[in-house]
């Protein structure tokens, strides 16, 4: 059954996502190919994806995300497997309450993914408004019917796309964080600004966000979070996954490094920080490090 997350062992510090999936599944020689990319894991390798939550979870991380970022009936048609959304999306939440239960951690949050329709990198292929209300609504739906815990509308690189991700969650009657991808300018890929992303999404969502930017860019763009005047959270990666972006960046990283770009945001206000595409438990495992450090010399604050 879902729930929404109120318990007293976060509320001196911010909410600990995971880290990436795809990009771990890569590690491990899992196929992550166009067009379902990560979604192939469901099918292929279900007990693989479970060992890498459970990764996650043995790092100290409070929220596990279910491996539902294409499973998308408009992404999963591309091939052939459309009429298979909601039972693949049930599958991926399925695999991430089991990690939880074999882990015994009960106090962990299993969320559902809900990126953009199209490349995350490519905001002309978003689609018309009529597709992203409808499909975003279905989408919600399963998960909310797959018994997710929160709605994670995630990677969203126009304003459009992420108001009709949020909507569609809200209307679930689940919490759902939105977050997006921006520059060292404290832009969207559209070029639209995040700071009217953020307004515009703001009444539908308990939190927002930055993720699959680097740490640098989420470092300048944390004014801009904090201006906002809404929860916010941050979700760095260490460089672009592939080939779909023309010039990928990379952030080399240790998870010693991370963990203390992890800390500033914490420092700057953030009330939940993860990793995205390149990060792995080893990264989130040094985060969860320095926050029961924080903890024990009283540095964190109630967020």
């Amino acid at each position: 059954m879902a729930r929404k997350y109120d318990g007293p062992a976060h509320a001196r510090r911010p909410l600990l996502f995971d880290g990436a999936t795809g990009t771990e599944l890569e590690r491990a020689n899992v196929s992550c190919a166009a067009p379902i990319w990560s979604a192939q894991a469901l099918l292929e390798a279900p007990g693989t994806l479970r060992q890498i939550h459970q990764r996650y979870l043995a790092a100290g991380v409070d929220v596990v995300t279910a491996n539902t970022f294409r499973t998308q009936a408009r992404v999963l048609a591309g091939a052939g497997l459309a009429d298979r959304a909601a039972s693949l999306t049930r599958s991926a939440v399925e695999i991430a309450r089991d990690a939880v239960a074999r882990e015994g951690r009960g106090d962990v949050l299993v969320v559902g993914s809900a990126p953009p329709l199209g490349d995350c990198y490519k905001p002309a292929e978003t689609p018309d408004d009529a597709t992203l209300a409808r499909d975003h609504a279905a989408h919600a739906e399963n998960l909310a019917e797959a018994g997710v815990d929160e709605i994670l509308a995630e990677t969203h690189i126009t304003v459009r796309e992420a108001l009709a991700a949020s909507r569609a969650a809200a209307a679930t009657g689940l919490p759902c964080r939105t977050t997006f991808v921006a520059d060292g300018q404290s832009r969207l890929l559209s070029g639209e600004s995040l700071a009217t992303a953020i307004e515009t999404v703001a009444p539908f969502v308990v939190a927002v966000g930055v993720n699959c930017l680097i740490p640098t860019d989420a470092r300048a763009c944390l004014p801009t979070l904090a201006a906002s005047g809404v929860a916010f959270g941050v979700q760095a990666n260490l460089g672009a996954p592939g080939p779909t972006v023309e010039a990928p960046r990379t952030a080399d990283l240790s998870p010693r490094g991370f963990a203390d770009e992890a800390m500033s945001w914490a420092d700057a206000g953030a009330c939940f920080v993860g990793g995205c595409c390149g990060t792995t438990p080893a990264h989130l495992a040094a985060v969860a490090l320095r926050f029961r450090g924080a903890q024990r010399d009283g540095r964190t604050r109630p967020v």
